[in-house]
């Protein structure tokens, strides 16, 4: 699929993951096969706000930009803002484009603006921002038209299936989101109300897909190879997004990838799966320092341990970890045990 000047083989996208998808976490994905990232979510709001600041600009006020940097080896990646007010993402988007705002330190503007209108968050939802947005499509559809009034980006959108079982209505915004200038939709097959449980209805990403002519790319549920086949078979979508199944296991796009071209895949070994997790980590300390990198690594840790044999004390151990070399020796200690 195509997204701007981007082409795309098997249409595998890392889905964003607030205080998850940071540039460490879309670095390893990108390693094992993500074709397509996205940041964690960036106020529009607070982007803007940082622009009119008086107080010189430090590391511990301007907090926002950095989120919305892009590399250069990050291509092609988009930069997800939120917000319900179309001004305001509006002139998120373009300061994004231009790349001069304070605070900017990326290489190259996104690949697209996408725009959040499918996060279950309470204090996202309670200012009427992410999957609020559902419930007013009118709304929806003015932020991403003025959006794509001020960037020459394609704008693309993330939605849910609707706010709760009485307001499904994710054909009726992905219409309406179309009509707008949206580029393209993701479609997340559960409600506002459902937040991640239980499983997706992929028949509202088939329903879309059949309703509008952009590309549509479907999220939820997708956790193996066989499930981003069933997907594309019973939904017809252009692109397969992945979030909580590429927790751990960064593979999961090798997995798919080799689904989808027909080729055998054989998952990493324990040793293998050890060495990447310690990698991670080690990067995420590079980028942020220790004490927030260890900290902000337990939980990818505790993921890429499970399943594992003497996982339940490993685990235990990492979430007490304070430096690097304690979560090394927590991974020395099960590479040299017994499989």
């Amino acid at each position: 699929m195509q997204i701007g000047g981007y082409t795309l083989s098997h249409g595998l996208f890392l889905a964003p993951l607030a205080g998850v998808s940071d540039r460490s976490f879309r670095r390893v994905a990108r390693r094992f096969g993500a074709e397509y990232t996205v940041s964690e979510m960036v106020s529009a709001k607070a982007l803007c706000y940082e622009q009119i600041s008086k107080r010189p600009v430090t590391e511990t006020r301007v907090r926002t930009a950095p989120l919305a940097a892009v590399l250069r080896e990050e291509a092609p990646m988009a930069v997800q803002l939120f917000g319900a007010e179309p001004d305001f993402v509006a002139e998120a988007a373009r300061l994004l484009e231009s790349g001069e705002y304070r605070g900017a330190c990326g290489e190259i503007p996104p690949a697209a603006i996408d725009i959040n209108m499918g996060c279950p968050m309470a204090k996202i939802v309670g200012n009427g921002e992410g999957s609020a947005l559902l419930k007013n499509p009118a709304l929806a559809a003015e932020i991403v038209r003025a959006t794509a009034r001020a960037v020459s980006l394609p704008v693309t959108v993330k939605i849910r299936a609707g706010w709760d079982a009485e307001s499904i209505n994710a054909v009726e915004v992905a219409k309406r989101l179309e009509d707008a200038g949206a580029a393209m939709i993701c479609v997340h097959g559960r409600t506002r109300a459902q937040m991640y449980a239980p499983s997706a209805d992929w028949g509202i990403i088939r329903a879309v897909k059949e309703a509008v002519s952009v590309p549509v790319v479907g999220n939820g549920d997708v956790f193996s190879g066989e499930d981003a086949l069933r997907m594309l078979r019973e939904t017809g979508c252009d692109g397969v997004m992945i979030a909580r199944g590429a927790q751990g296991n960064p593979w999961i796009f090798s997995e798919v990838a080799a689904a989808l071209d027909g080729r055998p895949y054989t998952p990493p070994t324990r040793e293998e799966r050890l060495a990447v997790a310690l990698a991670h980590a080690e990067d995420i300390v590079r980028e942020k320092g220790e004490r927030i990198g260890v900290a902000e690594s337990r939980k990818h840790m505790a993921w890429y341990l499970h399943g594992l044999r003497g996982a339940a004390s490993a685990r235990n151990a990492v979430m007490t970890a304070n430096t690097l070399d304690d979560l090394r020796a927590i991974f020395s200690s099960l590479m040299q045990a017994e499989p």
